[in-house]
C-alpha cells in the first residue's frame, strides 16, 4: 500500500525543499544511467560498420534496435508501475538492465549485438515509462516544468556520457572496452538512483486490467492535445536521432576527415541540452508551454540548416543550436503532458514516450536511407520535413492554448484547464 500522504505536504514537493532536491537528483542520476546505456553504441556506429562488413545503415541498427524495443515496453511497464509502484518498476529496470549492458560487448557477431541490444531496450523501459509519472505525481505542480527540466537535463547528461565515453576510449581500445567502459559508468549511475529516489508518498496503486488499460490510452488519444504531443515527439526524436546517428560518419569522411576522438567531442554539445532544457523548463512555467515550444522547435530548424555548408564552424555551431533546441522541446513538451492528463498519468506518459521511442527507431533507420541516396543533403531534407511538420503542431498547440486561456478553464466535459491553457 503507498504511505500516506503527510500533512505538510497536501500538494507535492516543492521547489528549495529537501524532498524535491532529493527526488530531481534521483531522477537526474536515472536519466544518466539510462540514456548512457540507451546511446553508447552511436559513438562506435563507424567502428561496426567497419569490423562487421556493413552499410551505414544497417550500423544504425545497434541503436534502432534498442529504441524501438523501448518504444514496445514503454506501455507495458507504465502499466506495472500502476500496480507495482513506481520505484519498484524504475529499481528494476535500471539493474536489468545494467547487467545486460556489462555482457553486451562480448557479441561475437553484429546480430548477437542487436539482438542482445534489443532486449536490453525492453528492460530499460522501465526508467523512461515511469519518470515523467512518479515526478507529476510527487512534484507540486507549479514546479512541474522546472523538476522535469532537470530530468531531462539528466538525459541529456547521459546521452553525453555514454557517447562521449565510449569515443574517447576508441583512441586506446577496441569498441568493445568502449562500450564496457560505458556500462560500468551507468551502474555507477543506477546504483545512485536506487539510493536517492524518495518513496513515493502520492502513489495509489491501481488494478491492472487489459480493457481498464485500453479504455485509458483510448481517453488520452482522444485528446488532440495530446494526440499533437505524442505526434510531436515522434517527429523530434526521429530528426534529433537521425542527426546524431549520421554526423560521425560525415565527420570521418573528407572533406573533414577529423580522427575519431576529436569526432567524439561533438558530444559534449549535448551540454547544450542541458542547459536549455531546464531553462526551458522554468520559461514554460513563467511564460506558457505554447509560445517556449513553437520557439524550441524554430531553434532546431535553425541548427540543422546551419549544418549544411562544408565548413566545420559552421556545422560545429548549427549541432549546438539544434541540440539545445531539440531538448528545449522535448523538455517542455514533456511536462505538458503532465498538466494534460490529471488522472492515469502513467498511461499518458508512455504514449508520449511511444512516440518518442519509436520515431527514435524508425526515424533513425529513415536517415540511413536518406544518407545512402543524397549523402549530408538527403539527411537535411529527411530532417528538415520532420521539423516542418513539428513546427505546425506546435503552433496548432499554441494556438489551443490561446484559446483555451481566452475561453478560461475547461470542467465538467472532463478536461482539465491545463489541456487547453497555456
Amino acid at each position: 500500500m503507498p504511505a500516506a500522504v503527510p500533512p505538510d505536504l497536501p500538494s507535492g514537493h516543492r521547489v528549495g525543499s529537501a524532498g524535491y532536491r532529493r527526488l530531481t537528483l534521483a531522477l537526474f542520476a536515472a536519466g544518466m544511467a539510462s540514456f548512457a546505456q540507451m546511446y553508447s553504441a552511436q559513438a562506435v556506429l563507424p567502428q561496426l560498420a567497419g569490423e562487421f562488413g556493413i552499410s551505414p545503415a544497417r550500423a544504425t541498427l545497434a541503436v534502432s534496435a534498442t529504441t524501438l524495443m523501448i518504444a514496445v515496453a514503454i506501455v507495458p511497464a507504465s502499466v506495472l508501475s500502476e500496480r507495482y509502484g513506481r520505484i519498484r518498476v524504475m529499481t528494476v529496470s535500471a539493474v536489468v538492465s545494467t547487467g545486460l549492458g556489462l555482457l553486451i560487448p562480448l557479441s561475437p557477431t553484429f546480430g548477437v549485438l542487436v539482438a542482445a541490444r534489443a532486449v536490453q531496450g525492453a528492460a530499460v523501459a522501465g526508467v523512461p515509462a515511469v519518470a515523467m509519472a512518479y515526478l507529476a505525481e510527487e512534484v507540486h505542480q507549479q514546479a512541474i516544468g522546472a523538476a522535469m527540466g532537470r530530468y531531462i537535463a539528466g538525459t541529456t547528461v547521459g546521452g553525453l556520457f555514454g557517447r562521449l565515453v565510449a569515443a574517447l576510449a576508441l583512441d586506446v581500445t577496441s569498441w568493445r572496452w568502449a562500450l564496457e567502459i560505458a556500462a560500468i559508468g551507468s551502474a555507477v549511475f543506477a546504483a545512485a538512483f536506487v539510493v536517492l529516489a524518495p518513496p513515493s508518498l502520492r502513489f495509489v496503486a491501481h488494478s491492472v486490467h487489459p480493457a481498464t488499460v485500453g479504455r485509458n490510452l483510448v481517453a488520452h488519444l482522444r485528446q488532440p492535445a495530446l494526440l499533437a504531443l505524442f505526434a510531436l515527439a515522434m517527429l523530434l526524436m526521429g530528426g534529433f536521432v537521425s542527426v546524431y546517428n549520421l554526423l560521425g560518419f560525415r565527420l570521418l569522411a573528407p572533406p573533414f576527415a577529423l580522427p575519431a576522438a576529436v569526432v567524439g567531442l561533438v558530444f559534449c554539445f549535448y551540454l547544450a541540452g542541458t542547459v536549455s532544457s531546464a531553462v526551458a523548463g522554468r520559461l514554460a512555467d513563467r511564460s506558457g508551454r505554447g509560445p517556449v515550444l513553437l520557439a524550441a522547435v524554430g531553434v532546431t530548424a535553425l541548427g540543422l540548416a546551419l549544418t549544411g555548408p562544408g565548413w566545420l564552424p559552421t556545422v560545429l555551431a548549427g549541432v549546438l543550436i539544434f541540440t539545445a533546441g531539440f531538448f528545449a522541446a522535448h523538455a517542455v513538451a514533456s511536462g505538458w503532458v503532465g498538466r494534460i492528463a490529471v488522472t492515469h498519468r502513467a498511461e499518458a506518459s508512455a504514449l508520449y514516450l511511444f512516440g518518442y521511442y519509436t520515431g527514435s527507431a524508425v526515424g533513425g533507420t529513415g536517415a540511413g536511407v536518406a544518407y545512402a541516396a543524397g549523402g549530408w543533403t538527403g539527411c537535411l531534407l529527411y530532417v528538415g520535413g520532420l521539423l516542418a511538420v513539428s513546427a505546425l503542431l506546435a503552433g496548432y498547440l499554441l494556438l489551443r492554448a490561446r484559446r483555451g486561456a481566452r475561453n478560461g478553464p475547461v470542467s465538467a466535459a472532463g478536461k482539465s484547464d491545463a489541456e487547453t491553457g497555456p
